[in-house]
């Protein structure tokens, strides 16, 4: 495990700390941070459940759009929530961070997939982008695709992945941000 990995959560839960300190939110960029956090909570609740880490590669659902989903969709909800908080320096220092974080925290995942699951991974990542989705599910530049495990979302692997911690946290931060709104 690399030093980033053992500091992105608590360098997380500082810049949480910070950000619901220095926030002053108004209503419409409430409203308007709370678009891209809703579709990124969403990307995680849909990624979560279509993962089981270690098991078996996820390829089906947004696994078919981008290699990271779940970092896709923490980095849209703390976009979004930067942006609710009418602070410039608060968004600019949460994309400086994040990147700052969870591009090598990624790219050392990737090697452990590529262990894991040798050429089917390498198969994978050669179609599927890094961390921004593509937009259709077809093969990319006419490349020849594997089809994806036929997999459904499954409540189980959500439970399993324990996202209603992030759901809980989503929520926790928007009343906070909707309290400071409101009596500020």
């Amino acid at each position: 495990m690399t030093i980033v990995q053992r500091i992105r959560v608590p360098a997380g839960m500082a810049f949480a700390l910070t950000f619901l300190y220095f926030s002053h939110p108004r209503q419409d960029l409430f409203l308007a941070g709370l678009g891209p956090a809703l579709a990124g909570l969403g990307v995680r609740i849909w990624a979560a459940g279509h993962i089981e880490k270690g098991s078996q590669l996820a390829t089906s659902g947004p696994y078919q759009r981008t290699r990271n989903p779940l970092y896709f969709g923490s980095f849209l909800i703390g976009l979004g929530f930067t942006l609710a908080s009418a602070q410039v320096w608060l968004v600019v220092f949460f994309i400086l961070l994040f990147f700052a974080l969870y591009i090598p925290v990624m790219r050392r995942e990737e090697k452990e997939l590529e262990h894991t699951f040798g050429s089917e991974y390498d198969s994978y990542r050669r179609q599927i982008p890094l961390f921004l989705p593509r937009i259709s599910v077809g093969s990319p530049t006419g490349a020849s695709t594997s089809a994806p495990l036929p997999r459904n979302f499954q409540w189980r692997l959500f439970i399993l992945n324990r996202e209603y911690n992030a759901v809980m946290g989503f929520v926790v931060i928007a009343v906070v941000l909707w309290a400071k709104m409101l009596w500020s």
